[in-house]
């Protein structure tokens, strides 16, 4: 009863949520018109290529992942998301990289840049600011700088719709505006029925976060929701401070359901969640429904339905679901959701090793003083 209590006080979600990580979510719409408004404007004038790569890390390499799964039935050209400091060995001046920075300024994406200007491969960018604008302007490169401030993980409208208007300006798909509308109307709705002033017997994702607490969150998902599953489950370990799992279908049925045979007392501190869709195939029908059949009895389990018709307004629904559930399951846990400590931490200690300055010191190198120079 207390818990429930504590997501229907505004104020008390206010006290926890101190930078307001809710906030961000609820104005999702927003994020995806002024996204889409950015990205038309700029001029990407590249010919056909052979490949696709969105080079990203974190909050910023889903977009990519998502753009993968989208595209898997529409581009007949390979799409990769690339989250090493170099690109793959076949990447060459026939291959478009993309760039997904939100700072600029993390090292591996400057990596690629470095490595994808050697190879002379074709290359837009997308961030805030930072050195990979810098260099991206210096470079003469396209790209489109989205708003700052804000967590990557929190940008995703911002790091991903540029990707897709990118690829209609150099004419590898269609349609876009259609989809993309109904994608807006369904954000809407989503948000609309799951946003803080909803009662938790009338919203969605508070349900979802109060029955899934204090267990380790196992999200499985399958065809275009494999990278939401993804983004779902980096969304309880960024915002919820939790563990938790992802896997998808079929493979799963070929490994993970084997670990369910015999996982004794375990098995009640897990969840497994699915990812639905009220149109998807019978063959997928009938594993899910199985799968089901064979997770053990003391182990809780949760199914999350699209919503919408097209692809991108499905996929979104279920990432808009997820994000909201994680900053409840977050409030529910007493817990900031936005700082993200362990990171910070991390790249200060990396910072000192050098690297990332050896990487900005070969960039300047190459990159004129002036674009007209080049």
């Amino acid at each position: 009863m207390l818990k429930t209590a504590v997501l229907d006080d505004i104020n008390a979600i206010r006290q926890i949520d101190k930078s307001d990580m809710l906030s961000v979510i609820v104005n999702s719409t927003r994020h995806h018109r002024q996204a889409t408004k950015l990205a038309q404007r700029v001029e990407i004038n590249y010919d056909r290529p052979r490949a696709i790569i969105i080079a990203g890390m974190g909050g910023s390499g889903i977009g990519g992942e998502l753009l993968k799964d989208w595209a898997r039935n529409r581009i007949s050209i390979p799409v990769e998301v690339c989250r090493e400091y170099s690109l793959p060995k076949y990447a060459d001046k026939d291959t478009l990289v993309i760039i997904n920075s939100y700072s600029g300024e993390t090292e591996e994406s400057l990596s690629v840049l470095l490595d994808a200007v050697k190879r002379k491969c074709k290359i837009a960018c997308v961030a805030s600011g930072g050195a990979l604008l810098n260099f991206a302007g210096k470079l003469d490169l396209p790209y489109v700088q989205v708003p700052s401030g804000m967590p990557p993980r929190a940008a995703l409208l911002y790091l991903f719709m540029p990707l897709l208007i990118m690829l209609e300006k150099i004419g590898l798909i269609r349609g876009l505006d259609e989809e993309s509308s109904e994608a807006f109307r369904v954000i809407k709705k989503v948000c609309a029925q799951n946003s803080p002033d909803k009662p938790v017997n009338n919203n969605f994702a508070k349900t979802f976060a109060l029955q899934i607490c204090g267990t380790v969150p196992v999200v499985y998902g399958f065809g275009i929701y494999r990278s939401a599953a993804q983004r779902m489950k980096c969304q309880f370990n960024e915002n919820s401070k939790i563990p938790a799992k992802w896997e998808y279908f079929s493979e799963l049925n070929h490994n993970e359901v084997v670990g369910w045979e015999n996982p004794g007392r375990l098995a009640k501190d897990f969840s497994a969640i699915f990812i639905r869709d009220e149109n998807e195939p019978d063959q997928m029908h009938r594993r899910i429904e199985t799968t089901k059949t064979l997770l053990p009895k003391s182990m809780k389990s949760y199914e999350i339905h699209s919503a919408g018709k097209n692809s991108l307004a499905k996929m979104l629904s279920v990432v808009c679901i997820g994000d909201f559930a994680s900053v409840y399951l977050a409030i529910l846990r007493r817990v900031d959701p936005t700082p993200v400590k362990t990171i910070t931490l991390l790249k200060k200690k990396l910072e000192e090793s050098g690297l990332r300055k050896k990487i900005v010191s070969k960039l300047t190198r190459i990159a004129p003083a002036d674009p007209s120079s080049s």
